[in-house]
């Protein structure tokens, strides 16, 4: 299975440019799978990595997190405040937009590759988180698992004030994932899994690492399920999302359509692309596109 590595394309070639009404046109009737990433998540607040106006921003790998003390202090420290950023933000108007597409029988389902359980929130029933969430934590030993609450209260109880000695968390920049951008982490202390004294992770999927076979093949299998395949809020960089637009437009021949701020290494994949927010562009599909029943 391929690794979540980063790839610097060629310039690709642009796919007609579109607009709602073209995407109306051309997704009315079908049964769709949404695909998303981390460019739909900014209107609740949380920044985008590979974003036309984002800095530039390198992750842990699941090497540097599992091989050194030093790393894996550095993520705790920085997840500990990022992570309270994270937990209170809400959906917005594309997290809700799919959701009432997919009640209605025209979304079948959302494969995203977010970590913040905002689809979820907004009443997606059927939702593959393909990077994992947030919310758990798996112990690398033993196996058991913590929710990012229980940790939480652990972390603060070993190091009590420091979220407050970096300063509030409104002023602090902060990833996708929940990491924080702070300068100093020396002194924090990592909470070890209460059952064995093992490793803790949060159950994500990091750069370097692999999606799980099963995982994947759902994802597949939800593509499969549907007509056509709308892309919302992602670069497509990483080919642990790129895999479905090729599976649905060279394996299946159906319809895809991309609406993202910026170009894709998709772009050569789709019928349609629109450079536009997500939070309009799915407002004014769910308003438009009529329940696939009626058609």
């Amino acid at each position: 299975m391929p690794h979540r590595v980063d790839f610097h394309p060629a310039t690709p070639v642009p796919a007609p440019a579109g607009d709602v009404d073209q995407v109306v046109a051309l997704l009315r009737g079908h049964r769709i799978a949404a695909l998303t990433g981390a460019g739909i998540s900014t209107d609740s607040g949380i920044p985008d990595y590979r974003g036309p106006d984002s800095p530039p921003r390198r992750p842990m790998t699941y090497q540097q997190f599992v091989s050194d003390p030093a790393f894996r202090r550095t993520y705790w420290a920085r997840n500990h405040v990022g992570w309270r950023h994270v937990h209170r933000t809400t959906p917005n108007a594309g997290h809700r937009a799919l959701a009432a597409l997919e009640e209605r029988g025209v979304v079948v389902g959302v494969i995203t590759q977010n970590v913040d359980r905002l689809h979820q929130e907004a009443g997606s029933r059927r939702v593959i988180d393909l990077h994992g969430t947030y919310a758990e934590v798996l112990c690398l030993r033993c196996g058991a698992r913590y929710t990012r609450d229980h940790v939480a209260r652990q972390l603060e109880a070993l190091n009590p004030g420091f979220a407050d000695v970096v300063g509030a968390v409104a002023d602090v920049e902060i990833a996708p994932d929940a990491d924080a951008v702070i300068e100093s982490t020396e002194g924090f202390v990592v909470a070890d899994c209460e059952r064995c004294g093992g490793m803790l992770k949060p159950d994500i999927v990091y750069f370097g690492e692999n999606v799980p076979k099963e995982r994947v093949a759902r994802a597949f299998a939800l593509v499969d399920d549907a007509d056509a395949l709308l892309v919302a809020g992602s670069s497509l960089t990483v080919m642990s999302g790129l895999r479905f637009v090729r599976h649905a437009a060279r394996v299946r021949g159906m319809p895809v359509v991309i609406v993202n701020r910026g170009v894709t290494r998709g772009d050569d994949l789709a019928n349609l692309r629109v450079d536009a927010g997500t939070s309009e562009t799915l407002t004014a599909l769910a308003d438009r596109l009529p329940d696939v029943c009626s058609v």
